[in-house]
């Protein structure tokens, strides 16, 4: 496997960290008082937004259509994305990382997953992580705070603006003179809990969906939680046709308590009954994600106590093979654990696939990549 690629950065992305606001978190009333200001009509707010979720412009000099002027004393007061790339890496199967910097000077990561025909984004929700599961570089230095819905949408535009890694997308990209490909999924699976700054989630993901936004399906977004059971009943109530990935990571109280520590406050059982409600509201089937930690949960006995949890859910099971974390204790589970453990749940009738490993070389798993940076720092 050839070292990944640590890739120059453009000089509106790697700048330092400025004090001037991204248009994106700017409230639409106060962009409209700071045209009127300058004797612009209030329209330009959305053609100013255009420009970045659709077109995606990164500088004010790229909007053509708008009086030189105008460009100008936006570039002063504004910045067309607030947040900075700190670092990029590429993996060789496309996979795309991004350690992002914050205004107040905190770090997020995101990541793109690119496969054929799929282009799907990984975001963060917070700065860090509350919920303490153990295998997770997230949450070793705990939770900062959440993200506001500006810091939400930017790193999707981010990672949409990025290079499209299949040849075919390239080519049909480069006939129809567009400036960027589409994303085609979310997967909000990235730092932090997201049911836990679900409001912010939800109105960035108003503008993801939107035709004027980022143009993607609702059925195409992904909500991973660990598990808070009030805000599973008030995503399902949205009536989104968003999909919920629940990670469970244990077939028992005990040994899921041991992982996931916030569960001692909350239990299992709460959880799967906010997951069935989850489906008898949206008909939408819930994914049970599990963590595969060698030797702690990947025994037969696990997988057997896991196939009578779910029995009759009509859920499915989504299984993610540990990946090493420098510090951590935990390993990868063998691949005759692995495939015992898949067989168990299949020929119990449970649905379940195996997630496919991406961008290893690049520590594509959340927090990884800030972790081993916010240790640089330390060291």
């Amino acid at each position: 496997m050839s070292s990944p690629q640590s890739l120059p950065l453009s000089p509106s992305s790697s700048a330092p960290s400025a004090s001037l606001p991204g248009l994106l978190e700017v409230p639409t009333d106060d962009l409209k008082a700071w045209l009127a200001e300058r004797g612009q009509p209030g329209h330009r707010v959305k053609q100013l937004r255009r420009w970045i979720l659709v077109a995606g412009a990164e500088s004010f000099d790229a909007m053509t259509d708008l009086p030189k002027a105008l460009r100008q004393d936006l570039a002063a007061s504004f910045a067309p994305l607030g947040n900075r790339v700190i670092k990029h890496l590429q993996a060789d199967d496309g996979t795309h990382k991004l350690l992002v910097g914050l205004r107040d000077g905190k770090s997020i990561e995101c990541v793109l997953i690119q496969e054929s025909e799929r282009r799907t984004a990984c975001i963060s929700t917070q700065v860090g992580c509350g919920m303490g599961c153990v295998f997770c570089a997230s949450g070793l230095n705990g939770v900062d705070r959440n993200l506001t819905v500006g810091e939400l949408i930017e790193q999707l535009v981010r990672l949409r603006n990025l290079p499209t890694y299949d040849p075919v997308r390239k080519r049909r990209l480069e006939e129809s003179g567009e400036r960027v490909d589409r994303l085609t999924h979310i997967v909000v699976m990235g730092m932090g809990e997201p049911l836990a700054n679900l409001e912010n989630l939800l109105a960035a993901l108003e503008v993801a969906i939107a035709k004027d936004g980022l143009g993607i399906g609702a059925r195409h977004v992904t909500i991973s939680s660990v598990g808070i059971p009030g805000k599973m009943r008030e995503l399902a109530d949205v009536g989104k046709q968003y999909h919920l990935a629940v990670s469970l990571h244990a077939p028992n109280d005990k040994l899921r308590t041991e992982i996931v520590p916030t569960n001692d406050k909350i239990g299992l059982a709460p959880i799967l009954a906010a997951a069935d409600y989850f489906l008898e509201t949206t008909g939408r089937q819930v994914t049970f994600e599990y963590v595969l930690l060698g030797n702690l949960n990947d025994g037969p006995e696990h997988a057997h106590g896991l196939a009578r949890l779910l029995h009759g859910r009509g859920a499915h099971v989504n299984i993610i093979p540990f990946n090493d974390v420098a510090g951590l204790p935990y390993r990868r589970p063998s691949p005759e654990a692995l495939a015992g453990f898949q067989d168990t749940l299949h020929r119990a009738g449970i649905s379940v696939k195996v997630r496919k490993r991406k961008g290893a070389q690049i520590d594509a798993a959340c927090g990884q990549l800030r972790r081993s940076t916010l240790n640089d720092k330390v060291s």
